[in-house]
């Protein structure tokens, strides 16, 4: 697995979590119990922190990125802070934000600094949630810019749960050999 350090921290993973060899995870990081990152991401704790809860998978291509601190944001910048059991979909590009637990980020969306999407949220695929913006627990959120559409039935919020099980199961598969 590619981890690299910046200015001497290493990414630290939780036990049994799953880190493909084509993706690169850099600095301060630290990835939950049985999270798996897949080929191709991008996970870049360099200017700020970035922390990864269990269950949490993140999916091909997807980008994980933080603000410093400067002129132009909080004193702190924004880290980026991911909850348990979450997937975020290939392509996802999430930036300097905080994500709840049991929150499916669709294929290709985005989430920039400062927004929150909170637990059981959903921004489906190509969506791009605007800087500050707050996902409430249990909505539909979609387009560019992202909107709420609905909140999510039960069944719904069910399958969430379900998606971050099968992830484990996958990555389990992959440690197997």
């Amino acid at each position: 697995m590619n981890l690299r350090p910046y200015k001497g921290i290493l990414p630290t993973l939780g036990a049994r979590a799953y880190v493909d060899p084509a993706a690169t995870v850099i600095g301060d990081v630290h990835l939950g119990e049985d999270s798996s990152v897949w080929p191709g991401c991008v996970i870049r704790g360099d200017v700020n922190h970035i922390r990864i809860g269990a269950r949490t998978n993140v999916q091909d291509g997807t980008i994980i990125h933080v603000t410093h601190d400067g002129p132009y944001t909080r004193p702190d910048g924004f880290p980026t802070i991911i909850g348990d059991d979450v997937t975020i979909g290939h392509g996802a590009i999430i930036h300097a934000c905080t994500i709840g637990n049991a929150v499916l980020i669709g294929m290709g969306a985005t989430v920039l600094d400062g927004a929150e999407v909170m637990d059981n949220g959903f921004v489906g695929a190509g969506a791009v949630v605007p800087p500050g913006k707050k996902v409430l627990a249990g909505e539909l959120w979609l387009g560019n810019p992202a909107k709420p559409v609905r909140h999510l039935s039960d069944k719904e919020i069910e399958q969430l749960y379900y998606s971050a099980k099968h992830y484990v199961r996958l990555k389990d598969e992959y440690l197997a050999g």
